[in-house]
């Protein structure tokens, strides 16, 4: 049976159609539909009576027919595609010819093969979209034989033919918005329309726009989410509210953040105490307090449940006004707050904790940079007076974090190193003019370390409460990635022995140590990555495999994650006595709901964020082409390798550069050339020069530069 059958049988299903009505809701060409329609009848598929159409006596036999995976297709190209499976164990290769025209974002349904090209892998066949996917981005380009068509983002030398009286003034190369205007069983029978134009491919600020319309990311606010951010502008805390709270004005809180960060939300006060122990306060916005529960703002902020950050732009989760404005901890401003106040003994261990509802003023906008010159001591005169309020905190902080750092390494907790971009835009032509790595000073990992307390004190609260929570989890590691892992550091000449079928937080950070500063830390830091689970939200408290924690939970950044804002609805109702009966019964779908829908939205924003990062970084070393860099090895294919530069673009190499014969890769850990007997390895220098860059792709080609 084909998916345009199924999707008639589906249709008819619910109700009689009529033959209009099918090709309305199914969008597909009416000579194709009305043959389709009249081979169901004749084969007893369907039945028709006055014009509608109802399923027939064969379609029982359909129904007996064992159903298929749910996935989602995710990935695209001319001659194949993958399907991640909807419950999250794994994705399914679907060869070109079984794809049936299925399209990316699409919700289908997968039948396995019984005998995959490759032993021990998933491959399979669509079977029926269930929930299509009509709308995405691509660019303008022509078919063989002279057709305008779309080429969707992502999805190489895959053509959808647009209808000639639908183009809208598009011109080759443009990017585009476009939807399907009809269906067919190969992506050359679909047909499209252009919807929206961004602008030239050859700029990455107008291919981000692309990528964020095709994946659905509303960038404006609706009228009536603005109208309630409206009564903010310019706002200002109300004294009476701020009266009820504990007055925290008088104590040295401020903030630190990177220079150009707008949406403050949280801030921190440090005191020593006599007994040589520490009082923490971390001060988090009070973004519940006005964002409140079935307002138009929380439901738009439970839709987008996190900002997205790219370049040097957001799409915030919560209007100006608030995530600008009220909200954010400005330097002088008074502010309401929810504030963690911890005690700490000598050694760093908490001794106890309380949430309380507070009002503050931040002293001054810190700023990592120069938060790290006052630590090291090389700022000047001008820093020391912008910090004379709380400058006698900072060794205090300091000398607190080094404990904690103790702590977290003596039990275990893993620091994967990874590299990290910072873009650098130029404000008048919004091209991409430099890229360079994100250092992480002493006050970035300070300041991660006090957060990560506060998240930490929040997550106990709830599960010794036992009341309805969103934890932030990471699962341990399970035998199957175990298993690829123990290849993995065989393939680097290792041979560790574990306790258990699953090794410890402190086995695996004992091999991050001894591999950090050898020729394997690459192969041995990213196998031991890949081997993680993703964390991700939860109503359970499941605790945190990474950060070694039985309590861990999101409560920091309500401005721009939506969990954050959850649990501190949650815990707010806890401070003012409700019962336990209720906050059970008000919560508990809530924050199972919350904990999905953030989770999701993660996910898309991660995405979101590398793939519009990818085309940035394309545009930058467009610039730079024939240029010769020094790379690392960072990935090791059948086809070729992956090689990162020091400003952490990635470019390929063609496996056909570095071998005569045909590469055999080990674990992809190593790439040999079986007749010259040379082996190249994850983390191995090599010399590379810029080859190609296609920004609408964000791909970037090196060749291979023999020394």
């Amino acid at each position: 049976m084909t998916p345009l059958q199924k999707n008639i049988l589906n249709a008819v299903k619910r109700r009689p159609h009529t033959l209009r009505e099918l090709q309305n809701n199914l969008q597909v060409d009416n000579t194709r539909l009305r043959s389709t329609v009249s081979g169901m009848v004749a084969t007893g598929l369907l039945t028709v009576r006055d014009g509608q159409y109802a399923p027939g006596l064969a379609t029982i036999e359909n129904e007996s027919a064992p159903a298929g995976i749910p996935c989602t297709l995710v990935k695209l190209a001319a001659r194949f595609g993958f399907a991640a499976r909807d419950d999250g164990t794994g994705d399914i290769f679907i060869p070109g010819r079984a794809l049936h025209g299925a399209m990316p974002h699409d919700k289908i349904l997968v039948k396995l093969f019984e005998r995959p090209r490759v032993e021990g892998s998933a491959e399979g066949e669509v079977l029926e979209v269930t929930e299509p996917h009509n709308s995405f981005a691509g660019t303008i380009t022509m078919t063989d034989d002279g057709r305008m068509a779309v080429e969707p983002d992502g999805c190489r030398d895959v053509r959808i033919i647009l209808d000639k009286k639908a183009i809208n003034g598009a011109q080759l190369g443009d990017k585009v918005g476009a939807v399907l205007t009809g269906r067919g069983g190969r992506h050359m029978d679909h047909r499209a329309a252009v919807t929206e134009r961004f602008g030239s491919s050859d700029y990455a600020c107008e291919c981000a726009k692309a990528i964020l319309y095709g994946r659905d990311v509303r960038q404006e606010f609706p009228d009536e989410v603005m109208q309630e951010a409206s009564a903010y502008d310019n706002a200002r805390i109300d004294p009476a509210e701020a009266a009820h709270r504990m007055d925290l004005r008088g104590l040295p809180i401020f903030t630190i953040d990177s220079a150009e960060t707008k949406d403050i939300d949280d801030a921190i006060s440090l005191m020593h105490l006599q007994d040589g122990g520490y009082e923490l306060g971390v001060h988090i916005a009070d973004v519940s307090h006005y964002v409140r529960p079935d307002t138009a703002l929380d439901k738009e902020a439970y839709e987008r449940a996190t900002s997205i950050y790219y370049a040097d732009k957001v799409i915030p989760m919560l209007p100006q006004q608030l995530s600008n404005g009220i909200c954010s901890l400005n330097e002088g401003e008074d502010r309401l707050a929810f504030s963690c106040l911890m005690r700490l003994d000598e050694k760093g261990n908490i001794h106890g904790y309380q949430f309380v509802k507070t009002v503050i003023r931040s002293r001054v906008k810190g700023v990592y940079k120069e938060i790290n010159a006052l630590l090291d001591g090389t700022a000047g005169e001008d820093l020391q007076n912008k910090y004379s309020e709380v400058l006698a905190q900072l060794p205090v902080m300091n000398e607190l974090y080094e404990k904690r750092l103790a702590l977290r390494r003596e039990r275990g907790s893993m620091e994967i190193e990874s590299d990290e971009a910072k873009l650098v835009i130029d404000p008048e032509t919004g091209r991409c003019v430099d890229i360079v790595k994100r250092g992480r000073g002493v006050s970035e990992c300070m300041i991660e370390e006090f957060m990560l307390l506060a998240n930490q004190c929040a997550a106990n609260a709830g599960r010794t409460h036992r009341v309805p929570f969103v934890y932030r989890v990471h699962e341990a590691p399970d035998a199957e990635k175990m298993e690829k892992l123990r290849a993995t550091l065989k393939a680097c000449g290792l041979n560790p022995v574990f306790k258990g079928e699953i090794p410890t937080q402190l086995e695996l950070s004992a091999l991050l140590d001894e591999t950090r500063d050898t020729p394997i830390r690459i192969p041995v830091h990213t196998g031991i990555l890949r081997s993680m689970q993703k964390a991700r939200y939860s109503p359970e408290p499941l605790g945190h495999f990474g950060l070694v924690l039985k309590d861990y939970a999101h409560f920091t950044s309500p401005i721009r994650r939506y969990p954050d804002l959850a649990i501190h609805r949650i815990l707010t109702d806890m401070l003012v006595g409700a019962p336990h009966e209720r906050l059970v019964k008000n919560y508990t779908e809530f924050a199972t709901h919350a904990s999905e829908q953030s989770s999701r939205k993660e996910v898309d924003a991660v995405r979101i964020e590398r793939d519009v990062e990818d085309l940035y970084k394309a545009e930058y070393m467009h610039g730079h082409l024939g240029e010769v860099y020094d790379g690392t090895i960072s990935g090791i294919t059948a086809r070729g390798v992956f090689v990162a530069l020091d400003n952490t673009v990635e470019g390929f190499v063609p496996a056909a550069q570095l071998c005569k014969g045909e590469a055999a890769v080990t674990e992809g850990v190593s790439l040999t050339d079986p007749l010259t007997g040379r082996t190249w390895m994850l983390g191995s220098p090599i010399k590379v020069k810029v080859a190609g860059a296609d920004v609408p792709l964000g791909r970037i080609d090196f060749e291979f530069m023999p020394q």
